[in-house]
């Protein structure tokens, strides 16, 4: 068999070892990465037969097969590493044989980089995972009344402490902004935050969700099974909303993993120990519940190590200013559009009870400088049960029909002043919009 000096320039530029030996078995090549490798040199192997230079050699048994052999383990002399074996194949016929060497060494290496990028990879997932599901701090929440100044200081208290807790309050107070906070001031911070609503999920599904399963468990289980959000959260925090939704009996199985801080996932046989801090929140009385029967006792008290209460809107309205602000300048940015809100709608808004809470009181800022005209937000941009309210209270007063037709006008000159511009084109424009001559748009204009 001959091998071309190129071939050979070929050879000596792999890392990896290199024999090809004839048909015959005789060795007619090695490059320098096998000596390296093997310790063997040339002048001692080439032109001589494999079972006389490299006892227990497979290299003879693929040339009189034709079958090729893959992760073959070799040791010889001491030194370990792992071949592959193929047949040289020329016209359908077997004309030689090649093996190429790895050193045993080098693949531990290989392997443990790839151990280690693996668990950088997992620690990058796990931190993106956590930024993008507790990005909230205590600093986020925005607040001036004293009542909620209270509860940030007891949420940054209980944060420090590695217990579970239960968050307690209306719906809308903010208990995910809560729980992200408390998680994200206290020794969990660099590990996972992961949120579940218990009422979100079908009970035959959530025992799976929270526990994961084992490959077969039951019809439509994935391939390999699926790892719980227990699990998942595992070193760093599980946030349960809407605890009281969740079924009795699932009820039973979250207190055992509470006390045994073990899991067994759906169809497995083996417990598996996990770190996690479990923070639940609720919008129901759960000592009501206990005592209806509907929520066990004794997991009630698992959860409620330390207690967090969120005021109602209602009751700490001294936060409603600072929030409407906050509010108005996002919305400004999403709608891309300056808004200002009049005295007469803030007044509206800070004197409205919030049944809905500050998740009203967004969407309420939002909905507002949405429909404002002019860039003004005036009591009649707000929602229709919010101006009722105001009627009742007398806060919105009733105007004469002349002060309604005035600030009609103000309002629709002012828009279309902002669209056409101030100049004598653009006020051309404005009147020929507004369906008036130009004297009367700078009569009008005067006026007002």
């Amino acid at each position: 068999m001959y091998i071309s000096e190129l071939e050979k320039s070929i050879f000596e530029s792999l890392y990896d070892g290199v024999l090809i030996a004839d048909k015959d078995c005789k060795v007619v090549y090695i490059n320098n990465a096998y000596t390296r490798i093997t310790k063997v040199r040339p002048e001692d192997i080439i032109g001589r037969s494999l079972d006389t230079v490299r006892k227990g050699s497979k290299l003879p048994e693929v040339i009189k097969s034709g079958r090729k052999l893959l992760g073959i383990r070799r040791k010889v002399d001491g030194i370990e590493y792992v071949v592959n074996i193929v047949p040289i194949i020329k016209n359908d016929k077997i004309i030689g044989g090649v093996s190429i060497l790895n050193e045993i060494n080098d693949i531990y290496k290989l392997v443990e980089e790839l151990r280690k990028s693996n668990n950088t990879i997992m620690n990058l997932k796990k931190r993106v995972k956590q930024m993008e599901n507790a990005k909230y701090t205590i600093e986020d929440i925005i607040s001036s009344d004293a009542k909620s100044e209270n509860t940030k200081e007891l949420a940054l208290k209980i944060a420090h402490k590695d217990i579970n807790v239960l968050i307690t309050g209306e719906s809308g107070t903010g208990k995910e902004l809560y729980a992200q906070s408390i998680h994200n001031a206290s020794s969990r911070r660099n590990e996972s935050f992961v949120p579940l609503n218990c009422a979100a999920l079908d009970n035959n599904l959530f025992e799976s969700e929270l526990f994961g399963y084992e490959e077969g468990s039951f019809t439509g289980s994935k391939k390999g099974g699926k790892t719980g959000l227990i699990q998942e959260a595992d070193g760093g925090t599980i946030f349960l909303d809407e605890i009281s939704e969740l079924d009795y009996k699932l009820q039973a199985k979250l207190l055992r993993f509470l006390q045994e801080r073990c899991i067994r996932p759906v169809g497995g046989v083996m417990e598996i120990p996990v770190d996690v801090r479990v923070i639940a929140a609720t919008n129901k009385n759960l000592e009501t519940l206990v005592a209806e029967g509907k929520f066990r006792q004794d997991l009630y008290y698992r959860l409620s190590v330390a207690t967090l209460n969120l005021y109602p809107l209602k009751e700490r309205r001294g936060d409603i200013l600072p929030l409407i602000n906050n509010f108005l300048l996002h919305a400004q940015y999403k709608f891309n559009n300056k808004v200002e809100m009049s005295e007469e709608a803030l007044e509206l808004l800070l004197n409205y009870d919030w049944p809905g809470n500050v998740r009203e009181l967004k969407n309420t800022v939002e909905f507002a400088a949405m429909m404002a005209a002019g860039g003004i937000i005036r009591s009649e941009d707000l929602p229709k049960k919010i101006q009722k309210e105001g009627l009742r209270k007398d806060i919105i007063p009733i105007r004469t029909l002349e002060e309604v037709v005035k600030q009609a006008e103000i309002n629709e000159i002012k828009k279309a002043l902002m669209k056409y511009g101030n100049s004598v084109e653009g006020k051309k424009k404005v009147a020929q919009a507004l369906g008036i001559s130009l004297a009367s748009l700078y009569n009008k204009i005067n006026k007002y």
